[in-house]
This record gives C-alpha cells, sequence and structure tokens, in this order.
C-alpha cells in the first residue's frame, strides 16, 4: 500500500516514466555525440588508437577536401528536393484520404507500406526497378514507344541507366528517399486538416470561396505549423539519411556523384577506419540541423500566435 501511495504522487511518478527515455538519450545519444565530438579533434583510427589532440587540423583539411564539398552540396541538394516533393505531393495525398470513398482503408495501408517496411529491404527492391538491364520501367518505356527506337522521347538508347548516370542516379535516391518519407508527411497532415474547424471550411464554402482560394486562404495558413513539423521531420530523416544512397550507389556513380554527408562520414569513418575524420564529417550535421530546427519551431510558434 506504501509504494502505491508513493506513485501516485506525481512528483515520483512522472521522473520514473521519465526516466527510459533519459537513459536511451544519455547512453545512445549523449554519450556517442560527446564521443564523436572529442575524436573530431584528434588523429584517432581503427589501426592507431594511440589518442592525440590535433586541433582542428580534421576540419580544416575537410573544407579543402573536393570530395567533402561536393557531398555537401549533394547533401543540400538531395534534402531539399525531397522535402519540397513530400510536402507537396503529402498534401495532395492527405486531401485525397480525408474524403469518402470506396476501398479508402485499401489506400491508406497502401500510402502507409512504405513506412511500415524495413527501410533497406525498400530500396533493395528498386534495385530491381532501377536495373541497368532488367528494369521494368526502361521495359514500359520501351513499350509505350518513348525509348529505344530513333525519334523516341527519351533517346534511341535500349535502357535509361538510372544509376550510371550521375543527374539520373541523383534523381532516383531522391524518388525513392521522398517514397520512403511521403507516409509521414501525409499522416501529419491529415492530423493537421481534420483539426480545422469545420465552421470555417462552412464559411467559406457559403460565401463563395472555392477550392483554391480556401487551399491557400484558409487551409495552408492554418496548416502552417503542421507543415513546419513536416518539414523539421522530413529534414533530420533525410540529412542524416544514408540507408538509401548506399544500398542504391554507395555515392556513386564514378566522382562521388550521389555522396551525402552521412555515407561519406560512413565511408571515411567505418570502412576507411579514419574514425577523426568521420566524426568531424558528422559534427557537420549538429549546427545545421540545430540552426535549422530553431527557425522552424520559431516560425511555426508566431503562425500560432497570429
Amino acid at each position: 500500500m506504501k509504494w502505491r501511495d508513493i506513485l501516485d504522487r506525481e512528483s515520483v511518478l512522472a521522473p520514473l516514466l521519465l526516466l527510459p527515455v533519459v537513459l536511451y538519450v544519455l547512453f545512445f545519444v549523449g554519450f556517442p555525440f560527446i564521443m564523436s565530438f572529442v575524436y573530431s579533434f584528434s588523429n584517432i583510427t581503427v589501426g592507431n588508437p594511440d589518442f592525440k589532440f590535433i586541433g582542428i587540423s580534421n576540419f580544416t583539411d575537410l573544407i579543402q577536401d573536393r570530395i567533402f564539398l561536393k557531398s555537401l552540396a549533394n547533401t543540400f541538394i538531395f534534402t531539399f528536393v525531397s522535402i519540397g516533393l513530400v510536402v507537396i505531393l503529402s498534401h495532395i495525398l492527405a486531401e485525397i484520404l480525408i474524403r469518402e470513398f470506396k476501398g479508402k482503408w485499401i489506400v491508406r495501408f497502401l500510402v502507409m507500406m512504405p513506412w511500415t517496411a524495413p527501410i533497406a529491404l525498400g530500396t533493395i527492391g528498386y534495385l530491381w526497378f532501377l536495373d541497368s538491364l532488367f528494369s521494368p520501367i526502361d521495359w514500359l518505356l520501351r513499350r509505350l514507344g518513348l525509348l529505344g527506337k530513333p525519334g523516341a522521347v527519351l533517346g534511341p538508347m535500349s535502357n535509361m541507366y538510372w544509376l550510371g548516370i550521375p543527374e539520373l542516379a541523383m534523381a532516383s535516391v531522391i524518388l525513392v528517399h521522398v517514397w520512403r518519407l511521403l507516409p509521414l508527411g501525409t499522416v501529419i497532415l491529415i492530423a493537421g486538416i481534420n483539426s480545422i474547424p469545420k465552421e470555417i471550411t462552412e464559411a467559406a464554402q457559403v460565401d463563395g470561396a472555392g477550392y483554391f482560394r480556401r487551399l491557400f486562404h484558409i487551409n495552408i495558413p492554418l496548416l502552417f505549423p503542421v507543415i513546419g513539423v513536416t518539414v523539421l521531420f522530413s529534414t533530420l530523416f533525410t540529412f542524416t539519411d544514408m540507408t538509401v544512397v548506399w544500398v542504391l550507389t554507395k555515392g556513386g556513380p564514378p566522382s562521388h556523384s550521389t555522396q551525402v554527408l552521412a555515407s561519406l562520414a560512413f565511408l571515411k569513418g567505418i570502412q576507411g577506419g579514419d574514425l577523426a575524420q568521420g566524426a568531424a564529417i558528422a559534427l557537420f550535421f549538429f549546427p545545421v540541423l540545430a540552426g535549422l530546427a530553431a527557425i522552424v519551431l520559431r516560425l511555426a510558434k508566431k503562425a500560432v500566435v497570429i
């Protein structure tokens, strides 16, 4: 009875329930972050674990590294293009899925599939779709006459070589990642749309406002905080993700045309054994993501106040 009385106290129960989260953050986020911070100012490698403080040499070397600069540019392209597509497509899907129609639950199930399936398995499936020789997408394009004959819109070659041409490889990586993040954005926006008071929409309809006027003058302004959350989570997932890039291209085709910071950190730190360089690359995430999170949350807060 004494224990029950103690647990009924909010001052005891609340910290107790938060304890697993705090321990998880400390051991699996905080401790690795501190170790990365320390390693980034050292010369430590897998073959030479003797720690020696070398200051900011790793960071100055990275700034002069052509591959790092290309990976940094690729990361921003990969992130912002993916987020733009996710925001637009998730809003379209959300508008469709809030309406009543036959088979709605099947559509919702299919939309959620990419988020519930392991990302590595889904991306491996796309390796077949984007295969240089046996791609079903190329087969369909040839059947439609868009590829594989003189004068075809996409050229006379028999295949598109999605993962072999730098521009197509980056586009493929972005589209697969959008496929992965789209369910998350859709669910968030469905919740946001359902939270808009129906009285506002009905009043706008009575006043003669059409769909697009309601969309741009009512829905989007009211959904701005929700869109901000979508952008924030999508950015966090995209900026730190390497699974899609690594499974599809491993940073290639040649010249690191799809290399991003996360995959470069893995390449140098884990595969290359240079733990210090890998940690320095990973630390570039922190100021960018912290700054973006602060900006998005500030804008969302202003929108709520307005």
